[in-house]
């Protein structure tokens, strides 16, 4: 059987690439301008289908795929020339994007991004993605998902978009013939009836250009027109892991608070509660300057990120107060250990962080390659497509 063919951009250290690798589909070009993560990369995939450098520059180079994906970064778009009250995404590098889809036309895409996309800009920006894609002739599927459904100890949230080529006719269709592929027949079974009838019936969708200040967490998109919902479960949650459950056993000592850092614990006020399942022991002024907060292990991760200052959060291990070493921040990503053995261990950090989970791309590529829930037209029934 031929194998599926698929391309990653802002490739960084190969989140999707691990997630293709494990479902036997075929990388056949990936591309990210950061050096760091290139020679990550290619040290764990081979140079092979690696490009390095601006993306604007290679767009002429992308072969044929099935398969789009990639985290792309997260950028204002331009207010300055408006298209029907939705912003001009024109010179940002998510209209790269939209460039290599209009041209190669995959089949699928699968694109990943932060939580706060969805209420940027009053919910502008978000409309202003979704306007795009579906220009393109895509059905449009999206699902805010947490790190913490994919047995990673991290309250990680973050948007995936699911979209898929259809050759249909230039206008909505009146009635929505599914199938529906981030969300179960479990996780539908909030929608009120009203919901449902709306879900059901196109024309009933809210137009783009008529968005709120917010999206929800979950929706579908197609030809301008979308129809969204805030889900309540995930039915394929795995069972928890804490971040005690990660920790390395033997710490080097490089990673403890120095003794400067020590004299700051006793200005910290005691906190002791969770917040989105994250441990806050203390913390000195609102923990608002690095290293104030201090966390604990029995609960899960706060959001790990590229920026410098994160890495410098402390942790209470047992009797120590240290930040998280470079192989843990790995296994809070679902990376191998040795996943960027090649950088130094400061690097890793930024490399990790910037990076998506594997476990939470491999979930969103087998969902969109395997079929989904098929929604009978009548509303009375959710039934299972394609088992899984």
């Amino acid at each position: 059987m031929k194998r599926l063919r698929t391309i990653e951009l802002f490739a960084g250290i190969g989140g999707f690439r691990r997630a293709a690798d494990e479902l036997g589909l075929e990388t056949v070009w990936a591309n990210d301008i950061n050096g760091g993560a290139c020679s990550v990369y290619r040290n764990q995939f081979g140079s092979a289908s690696l490009v390095e450098g601006d993306l604007w520059s290679h767009l002429e180079n992308v072969p044929s795929h099935d398969l789009l994906t990639g985290g792309f970064p997260c950028q204002p778009f331009s207010s300055a020339g408006k298209k029907r009250g939705i912003s001009d995404p024109r010179g940002t590098l998510f209209q790269a994007i939209v460039e290599i889809l209009r041209r190669t036309q995959p089949k699928y895409f699968v694109l990943e991004n932060v939580k706060r996309l969805l209420e940027m800009e009053r919910g502008s920006h978000f409309a202003t993605i979704l306007n795009s894609l579906s220009e393109l002739n895509y059905r449009i599927e999206w699902r805010l998902l947490n790190g913490t459904h994919f047995g990673l100890a991290q309250n990680r949230q973050r948007i995936f978009i699911a979209g898929f080529l259809e050759d249909l006719p230039t206008t909505a269709a009146t009635n929505f013939d599914g199938p529906i592929h981030l969300a179960s027949q479990s996780d539908l079974s909030c929608l009120s009836p009203k919901q449902f009838a709306q879900l059901f019936a196109c024309h009933q969708w809210n137009s783009l250009d008529r968005h709120g200040s917010s999206f929800p967490n979950w929706g579908v998109c197609y030809k301008q027109h979308f129809f969204g919902a805030d889900l309540t479960d995930f039915s394929e949650r795995q069972a928890p892991v804490l971040l005690s459950d990660v920790m390395e056993g033997e710490v080097d000592h490089k990673f403890d608070f120095t003794d400067t850092t020590l004299q700051w614990l006793h200005k910290n006020t005691a906190v002791n509660r969770f917040v989105d399942g994250v441990e806050i022991l203390s913390n000195q002024g609102g923990g608002a300057r690095m290293g104030y907060t201090i966390f604990g292990t029995s609960g899960v991760a706060p959001t790990l990120t590229a920026a410098t200052s994160r890495h410098y959060e402390r942790y209470k291990v047992g009797e120590r107060y240290r930040r998280l070493t470079n192989t843990e921040y790995a296994r809070l990503q679902g990376f191998p250990d040795d996943h960027c053995q090649v950088a130094s261990v400061y690097d890793q950090y930024q490399l990790f962080g910037n990076a998506v989970p594997p476990p939470m791309a491999k979930w969103a590529l087998r969902k969109v390659l395997n079929g989904g829930v098929s929604i009978a037209p009548e509303g009375a029934s959710i039934q299972m497509a394609l088992a899984l």
